[in-house]
């Protein structure tokens, strides 16, 4: 059995992966708290992160009903770009600032001048840091924490916490690593000088962690946590990845002309690549893949929060809501909601704050707004698709995932607002999956049998076809020209081209 672990936002899951039957025989979940503050902090305690993956790990074997002794191999998923600090014991120094911590903007502009502006930053990284990155988070902790900061010893990412709690070994890898704002995409090496902007004398690069590849192993599940979870002394964890790296993986996304998108907390689109990207679109970030490749991704920030802030102020079930907004015609009426809630990242709107458009007596009605608040986000996402199709990305389908894969009525919007057929695959965990078969391919290189990722992904991904939908073509008429009126009023408001 292979075991992949997704520790997202709002929870853990964890899926247990039978590869004789190729199918997920018991899967497990456990919530996270959230530490919320103003000037847009978000923060999680890296321990909850440890609870959640044990609750959910006990969950999943027991749904199974597998011996935990069978499991071979454990990969896991991990939302990206949070900063875990540790100390020279090893501890945790502070709760992690997370991807959607957006106190730190002032920091990210600051630095983002210091590189020479966008220019700057692409010839240095390959890309344009954004507030989000764990870059600016350092810079954050330094001028408001100098303590917490002068303690530093290691800097690692969510899923890199995790691996570290389950081998004891501090590594990373390329895909996760690429999101961090202090490394270089093209050449997939850490960037010590963009370090040094914000420590000079070099503590920061010092509490860099080794770089392994994606087929790698980061260690064995050390004694005391096999001893804890059941499991026999020779476990190996796979070097995991990013939460949208491990999710392409997941989704079979692996060669060009497949599209992924993720409709979670946040909105992700991407798309894999064999080489690195050599483009100027400050708003894609090329990230590297936790398959050894390339993963041009647009993030977000603001999705199915948004549908449910407006499911939950009416009072309605999610049933409720979804027959409210099918009721209101395509456009709702001319109201337009630019949704962001907690800031954006694409377009670059750290500060913004949601805002309703087009409001009057007539349309001001429960049933358009619940439309509103599924066109909006899924409009964000539109604008994101259109970046990466400028920088020559195809999207021949697009496999969807994420809770809001799982509505029809979502899933048709999506498919006629990006003139795409959609299709969602069998297992929607698709970032869990990810991580069982990244788990499953080192250990196949482990083992020396050499399977490709290629040929293990063609094994486990399947693609629901009963989800499958297809655009209609008065439907697409209709969304582009609410589509356009989205575009027209967003750069009106925020200057957005």
């Amino acid at each position: 059995m292979y075991m992949g672990v997704d520790c997202g936002t709002q929870g853990t899951k964890v899926v247990i992966l039978d590869p004789e039957q190729g199918t997920i025989r018991g899967e497990g979940y456990a919530a996270h708290q959230m530490i919320s503050g103003p000037g847009g902090r978000r923060e999680q305690e890296p321990e909850w992160w440890v609870d959640g993956l044990r609750e959910a790990y006990r969950k999943a074997i027991d749904a199974a009903g597998v011996d935990s002794r069978s499991i071979r191999a454990i990969g896991v998923s991990g939302q990206q770009h949070g900063l875990v600090a540790l100390n020279n014991n090893g501890e945790v120094i502070r709760p992690a600032k997370l991807w959607c911590d957006t106190e730190t903007a002032p920091q990210n502009a600051d630095l983002l001048r210091l590189m020479g502006g966008h220019a700057g930053s692409m010839d240095t990284l390959g890309l344009v840091v954004a507030t989000g990155y764990t870059l600016s988070k350092l810079l954050w902790l330094k001028q408001n924490e100098p303590d917490s900061f002068a303690a530093i010893a290691h800097i690692l990412l969510p899923h890199d916490y995790l691996n570290y709690w389950l081998t004891g070994n501090i590594v990373a890898e390329y895909g996760d690593s690429s999101g961090t704002g202090y490394f270089d995409i093209r050449e997939r090496r850490w960037v010590p000088e963009v370090l040094a902007l914000i420590d000079p004398d070099g503590g920061l690069e010092r509490a860099l962690p080794p770089l392994i590849e994606a087929q790698e192993p980061a260690g064995t599940v050390r004694q005391a946590v096999a001893s804890e979870l059941g499991l026999s002394g020779d476990v190996l964890v796979s070097s995991g990845g990013g939460d949208n790296m491990m999710g392409a993986i997941g989704t079979g996304n692996i060669d060009d002309g497949v599209i992924t998108m993720s409709l979670g907390t946040s909105g992700a689109i991407y798309g894999f690549s064999g080489s690195a990207p050599h483009h100027h679109e400050a708003l894609v970030a090329p990230f590297c893949s936790s398959s050894n490749g390339w993963l041009p991704l647009i993030c977000t920030m603001n999705l199915t929060g948004v549908a449910n802030a407006v499911r939950e102020s009416f009072g309605f079930d999610i049933a409720a809501f979804e027959q409210h907004a099918a009721r209101a015609p395509i456009g709702a009426e001319g109201i337009t909601m630019l949704p962001f809630f907690n800031g954006e990242r694409v377009p670059a709107l750290p500060d913004a704050s949601g805002t309703l458009l087009g409001l009057t007596v007539q349309n001001y009605t429960p049933a358009n707004l619940c439309r509103a608040a599924y066109e909006g986000p899924t409009f964000g996402l539109r604008y994101g698709l259109d970046l990466l199709r400028g920088i020559g990305m195809k999207s021949r389908d697009i496999r969807l995932i994420g809770g809001g894969a799982k509505s029809l009525f979502w899933r048709q919007l999506v498919c006629d607002i990006m003139d795409t057929p959609v299709v969602c695959p069998e297992v929607v965990e698709a970032a869990a999956l990810g991580g069982a078969i990244q788990a499953a391919w080192c250990d196949s290189h482990a083992r020396g049998d050499g399977a490709s990722l290629a040929e293990l992904c063609k094994r486990f991904v399947a693609l629901d076809e009963s989800s499958a939908v297809t655009p209609d073509a008065e439907s697409v008429a209709a969304y582009q020209h609410a589509y356009s009126t989205y575009r027209s009023r967003l750069s009106a408001l925020h200057d957005v081209a």
